[in-house]
């Protein structure tokens, strides 16, 4: 019988290197995590300037168009 030692991983390498793939891994994710919500962040701001702008735009249509259908001081001076 043998006293020799032997190694209970068959590949050595794949012991020193599971460390930093799975800290790559686990950054990498939190960096893309990280991302999406800043990305979702600037979407928020994004639609609150588009929704004021659409509300401007509404507004104007809405004075320019109708404001011929409002009486002038010459339709109240005629009753």
């Amino acid at each position: 019988m043998s006293n020799q030692q032997h190694s209970v991983s068959r590949f050595p390498r794949l012991r020193k290197l599971w460390k930093p793939a799975a800290a790559t891994g686990a950054g990498g994710t939190t960096l893309v995590i990280w991302f999406e919500e800043v990305i979702a962040l600037a979407v928020d701001f994004i639609s609150v300037i588009f929704i004021s702008l659409i509300a401007g735009l509404i507004y104007l249509y809405k004075t320019y168009v109708f404001k011929s259908a409002m009486p002038g001081p010459d339709d109240l001076k005629k009753r």
